[in-house]
């Protein structure tokens, strides 16, 4: 089409290509077979973009990912960008008015807020050294604690700036090893006025009783040691008290998952 190869399904296109990355815009009952299909064609980076796969049908696929060595963004990821470089996703990744080159590292389970954060950040100055959208599903490939893991041991990155959520434990589980980090974490937790036991927006949007509560997660993470801010426009302030000026980054880098 148009001159680009079109085949019918991933294993057929690593039998003529090199692959490195699959990006999954299928509907969620066909994700399963989608995701299976890239896994054993050998390729080691999925990028998981759909919503509402069923349970099962996730775990079967994280499963089998963990057995091949695949590593897995989502699903329900915004994707993955690295300013100036790559984006694959959803991002607008190429829109200078939201993404340049630069020294933050942003992970966000929302597409919208991840947004939001970029822009307030180049808005201020500042720069991505990349972003990673974790997804908003309750079970997912790669968590925030991995995210933050590989941008804390990324030396291009000086600060982290994590979007999280109601519902689930990823940022609580994320403020124990935040705890021993030595670059600044500034976080924002979306939902903190929603009501119990009812769904806002993402399927792991939900708190029950107080797990995965906005306020158990702002505890962990100020105990951590994070500055955790009401509303974005205070990002920039927050990320000046740590030290940490606008500066941009130029020349190459790589983008990793996990």
């Amino acid at each position: 089409m148009a001159g680009v190869p079109v085949y019918d399904s991933v294993t057929a296109a690593a039998s003529h290509h090199t692959l490195d990355v699959s990006v999954l815009f299928v509907p969620p009952l066909a994700a399963k077979n989608a995701a299976l299909d890239a896994i054993h064609a050998g390729v080691r980076k999925l990028v998981f973009l759909t919503e509402h796969v069923p349970y099962h049908d996730v775990m079967e696929i994280l499963a089998e990912a963990r057995d091949h060595g695949t590593q897995v963004l989502g699903p329900n990821t915004a994707g993955l960008v690295v300013p100036g470089q790559a984006s694959v996703g959803i991002m607008p990744g190429f829109a200078a008015n939201i993404f340049q080159p630069g020294n933050i590292g942003v992970v966000s389970r929302s597409g919208s807020l991840g947004t939001l954060i970029a822009l307030n950040l180049v808005s201020a100055g500042y720069g991505q050294s990349a972003f990673i959208g974790i997804g908003g599903d309750p079970v997912l490939g790669t968590t925030s604690l991995d995210a933050i893991r590989t941008l804390d041991n990324d030396p291009r990155t000086a600060a982290i700036v994590l979007v999280g959520e109601i519902g689930g434990s990823m940022e609580e589980d994320a403020a124990e090893y935040i705890a021993g980090m030595s670059k600044p974490v500034v976080a924002f937790i979306a939902g903190r006025s929603a009501p119990p036991d009812r769904r806002m927006g993402h399927a792991g949007a939900i708190v029950t009783g107080d797990r995965g509560s906005g306020g158990s997660k702002v505890t962990a993470l100020t105990n951590a040691g994070a500055t955790v801010i009401d509303v974005p426009s205070q990002l920039a302030d927050a990320l000046q008290q740590h030290g940490i000026s606008p500066a941009s980054v130029t020349g190459g880098r790589v983008g990793a998952i996990l």
